[in-house]
């Protein structure tokens, strides 16, 4: 199994203390910390899933979700087993709190990633499936190459990161989708996080220039009130801007929320009819098959600017990064920027 020793830790006594994220794990001998893929070996740190993913595929960018960047591309997709948080809405469960060696999986080095990305005619490399912060350095790695190749990188993250190796990472990686996924009540008894570093790092993001979009699944009966999702809002408006395009999913039901339904339709309408009162200008409805809901328009005259059909670009109708009325539509519309 490739091991690569990790980086943000630091030595306390005959035990380590894993700085990574927020959790700060405190790590024996031959032990694992919270997420399992970070191991104690003779009191140094190892990743346990460096150049080792149990998951490679080309999907269209526009699955991340990432709706103002690059679309139309394929993505070379790639994760790992491992978590840094136990959501009980997980829909990637069995990876997320999967172990080293439990599932099939491949052995391919940044190298090799980058070769298959050129081979496969994909403009980035997304880093999702699992949380790409427990394989960080493998991110961080094939980052640089892809960099060097003029190859975009893209991670999809619950953000609940510190702020020092976020801070390195935004030297490398181009755009990101981030789970906000509620309140700090929400977070704390629903995932095992809380809110506040995942704020800090939206605004890290924001801060450093990198393209920002944020899902929010609503949850019948957890986080789906009229008031969670009015406060979900104004944060948005206030920290991070009117212009970061906001996806709200329908949540089905999984892992320890079997006994929950489907979000309904009408809570997901009504949750994009709030944001656009609040002043957010790019909602998008996921899950559902309403394809006026998945569609680019204009913030000012309403033209219709990028037709989608589930995750598929039927139309572009952006000349460069405007609309016909000559408004600037925020995105990362080509790869030369």
């Amino acid at each position: 199994m490739p091991m690569k020793k990790a980086l943000f830790y630091t030595k306390k006594g005959g035990k380590l203390q894993c700085t990574l994220c927020p959790k700060i794990c405190t790590i024996s001998k031959n032990k694992v910390g919270f997420c399992s893929v970070r191991k104690n070996i003779k009191n140094e740190l190892f990743s346990l899933v460096y150049a080792n993913p149990i998951s490679v595929a080309l999907d269209p960018i526009e699955k991340k979700p990432l709706y103002h960047f690059l679309p139309g591309t394929p993505s070379l997709s790639i994760g790992t087993v491992g978590c840094n948080l136990d959501c009980k809405q997980c829909q990637n469960w069995t990876i997320a709190r999967g172990l080293p060696n439990q599932l099939p999986e491949y052995e391919l080095q940044p190298e090799e990633l980058i070769e298959k990305a050129i081979e496969s005619g994909c403009k980035s490399i997304a880093y999702t499936y699992n949380e790409p912060t427990v394989f960080y350095e493998y991110v961080l790695d094939t980052a640089k190459l892809a960099r060097k190749n003029g190859i975009k990188n893209v991670i999809v993250s619950n953000g609940f990161i510190n702020e020092e190796p976020l801070k390195k990472w935004c030297k490398y990686i181009d755009a990101a989708n981030i789970d906000l996924k509620g309140s700090d009540k929400f977070y704390k008894t629903t995932t095992t996080g809380w809110l506040g570093p995942v704020q800090n790092t939206l605004k890290i993001l924001k801060k450093n220039n990198i393209w920002l979009e944020i899902t929010n699944l609503i949850i019948p009966t957890l986080n789906d009130k009229e008031q969670d999702i009015n406060d979900l809002c104004n944060w948005i408006k206030e920290n991070i801007g009117g212009n970061v395009p906001l996806h709200f999913s329908s949540f089905r039901p999984c892992y320890k929320l079997t006994h929950l339904g489907t979000t309904p339709k009408e809570t997901l309408i009504k949750a994009k009819s709030i944001a656009k009162k609040v002043g957010l200008n790019y909602i998008y409805i996921g899950n559902i098959t309403t394809e006026k809901h998945n569609n680019t328009y204009c913030h000012k005259c309403n033209k219709l600017l990028i037709k989608r059909d589930c995750f598929k670009v039927q139309e572009n109708n952006l000349k460069e990064n405007k609309c016909t009325c000559k408004v600037t539509i925020p995105g990362k519309w080509n790869d030369k920027v």
